[in-house]
């Protein structure tokens, strides 16, 4: 059980001493999907929606869920965040809204988690405003597509992870 961070060796679950880290620079960036039926795209493309402007509360969320990832996450450390931005692209030809997210920090542990988590909030936001439209709203594919600080410094994870858009 040694090879999990965040076991002993009597398989007890313990948070991860981070303090003999040294402080680098952190970037995640993670995305999600969020899928619409066919019907409603065009209202979703349109923005017309009746709750309102559903692409900014989806963003506020966003960042509120990277600034409370430890709080919702048992074992991660409370970060100094410097940064978290949300960007939205539609893609017609999937019925998709791709959300897209990014953290930064300088610290002693990485930020996978608080991107991973502002992308999901965002979604289940996007789900929350559109749903009177029509239940069958789908989140997809969340995933962290890059990341760098620490020991493993850059990870990219997808081809275009999108870190130029921050």
């Amino acid at each position: 059980m040694a090879d999990f961070t965040h076991l002993d060796s009597q398989g007890n679950l313990f948070m991860v001493d981070v303090g003999g880290k040294p402080a680098t620079e952190r970037i995640a960036i993670a995305k999600a999907e969020v899928v619409f039926p066919e019907e409603i795209y065009p209202k979703i493309i349109s923005q017309d929606i009746p709750k309102g402007d559903f692409l900014a509360c989806a963003k506020v969320a966003g960042i509120l869920g990277a600034k409370k990832t430890s709080e919702l996450i048992p074992l991660c450390h409370p970060l100094p965040i410097s940064k978290v931005d949300l960007n939205f692209r539609f893609i017609p030809e999937r019925y998709v809204l791709e959300i897209e997210g990014m953290v930064k920090t300088v610290g002693q542990t990485g930020v996978e988690m608080e991107a991973l988590t502002a992308v999901s909030i965002a979604a289940l936001t996007v789900y929350d405003m559109c749903k009177a439209l029509d239940k069958r709203i789908k989140i997809t594919n969340i995933r962290l597509v890059y990341k760098t600080g620490g020991k493993s410094g850059e990870v990219v994870l997808e081809e275009q992870p999108g870190k130029e858009d921050f």
